[in-house]
């Protein structure tokens, strides 16, 4: 069981004064902190799985200038990026950070697939555009037999087919005023793919918003927050410049994210232009801790009587660290019971543009969240990042991965009729 506290960490990776920071060997405590909450290691039970052995692979690329066999590649590319280690390590790595680095000094050149969905992301425009024939495709009644020629497969787009849910077609409004007097003005970042499969969340948000008198502002201009171009070794650089250049230039309150995954990257949003980095993240939120702050004193929700388990993304739980604020935001509906789903430390597979790239693996780790899900028997399942709740949701009980704000928003006591869609 205690077989990886056997390597061998008698060699040295100190780096130059001037390089970034890898813990070296002598300041690893061998506690097996980070090695008890690696999903690849719970997966594959080998020391090269582990964020021990990532780390020295890093090093090499970063600090050493060295070459890395084809089997350290692989092992850092099975890599999720949850984080988890970086949260448990007691020499306080910044993982993430590193590993980011990494993959751009290896220069990683997509296929012709990535390329096509870098671009996509990218250009919100052609995206909108592909979305009615994506609608198409889904209402024709074609994906079963299309599954069946085996052509997806062979272009590499199963994966991707397999979770597409119904698009929204309808761009959202850029102004939502508040419901009776107002108390302040805020801005949502809606995501690039969220913005058109996660309408039900962002709809709630607004409604949330709107209820507690607050103005909603939805920029047109922004973008994607870059996450996966950076996480995959692209550059995120024209993204992060036009975001921090858009929401700079409201005059609100707060910028608002749903989607944790998002909030990450939003939060350590790095640009050339340092004071006008630090003002948008000075001025970034999550909602869920907005709206737990912010809640009216006289806004009562209706009850409900049934149980729900909080599942609480990677991203949240060790980055963000701010799972506590769902909780504390679904007890304010009355009647409802609410608990931690077991097993809440180990990913559920999603892992960004993991469940892509490296299916297998994400597959078996969601089989792991899910055989958690039914030992809850919970009514409902809540989940405060997208990507999560949609490949939890995939080819399972259809929706009972929810957002919290869903939940909150259906809550609420009886209002005029809500008119956006």
């Amino acid at each position: 069981m205690f077989d990886f506290m056997d390597m061998d960490f008698n060699e040295s990776s100190t780096p130059p004064a001037s390089g970034p920071y890898i813990p070296d060997a002598g300041e690893c405590l061998r506690c097996g902190m980070c090695v008890s909450v690696c999903p690849t290691f719970r997966l594959f039970q080998t020391n090269e799985e582990t964020p021990r052995s990532r780390l020295r692979t890093i090093s090499k690329i970063l600090v050493e200038n060295q070459g890395i066999t084809a089997d350290e590649r692989q092992h850092l590319d099975n890599c999720m990026q949850c984080r988890a280690c970086e949260t448990a390590c007691p020499s306080k790595m910044a993982y993430g950070e590193l590993f980011d680095q990494t993959q751009a000094q290896l220069q990683i050149t997509p296929n012709w697939l990535g390329k096509l969905a870098f671009w996509f992301i990218e250009n919100k425009r052609w995206r909108v555009r592909l979305m009615p024939w994506l609608a198409m495709y889904l209402k024709s009644g074609l994906q079963q037999p299309v599954r069946r020629t085996g052509l997806l497969k062979k272009m590499g787009m199963a994966e991707a087919e397999a979770l597409l849910g119904r698009p929204a077609l309808q761009a959202l409004a850029a102004h939502y005023p508040a419901s009776g007097a107002t108390r302040g003005k805020v801005a949502l970042f809606t995501g690039c793919i969220a913005e058109h499969f996660d309408r039900e969340t962002l709809l709630a948000a607004i409604k949330l918003l709107n209820a507690i008198g607050y103005e909603v502002l939805i920029p047109p201009q922004q973008g994607c927050c870059g996450a996966i171009h950076q996480h995959n070794g692209q550059s995120a650089a024209a993204l992060i410049g036009n975001n921090i250049s858009v929401f700079n230039g409201l005059d609100v309150d707060a910028v608002l994210h749903t989607a944790t995954g998002c909030g990450v990257m939003l939060s350590e949003y790095q640009h050339e232009d340092a004071e006008a980095a630090g003002l948008f993240r000075r001025r970034l939120q999550d909602i869920n801790g907005f709206l737990l702050a912010h809640w009216p004193d006289g806004l009562h929700l209706q009850a409900l009587p049934e149980k729900v388990a909080v599942h609480e993304p990677c991203s949240q739980r060790n980055v963000l660290k701010n799972q506590q604020t769902v909780y504390s935001l679904l007890q304010k509906i009355p009647n409802l019971s609410i608990a931690a789903l077991p097993d809440n430390p180990i990913c559920c597979g999603a892992g960004g543009s993991y469940m892509l790239t490296h299916p297998d693996n994400a597959k078996q780790l969601r089989g792991l969240k899910r055989q958690a899900i039914t030992a809850a028997q919970a009514d409902l399942v809540v989940s405060s990042n997208f990507g999560c709740a949609v490949f939890l949701n995939a080819d399972a009980d259809a929706g009972k991965v929810k957002h919290p704000l869903f939940i909150l928003a259906r809550q609420l006591p009886a209002m005029p009729e809500y008119p956006y869609k």
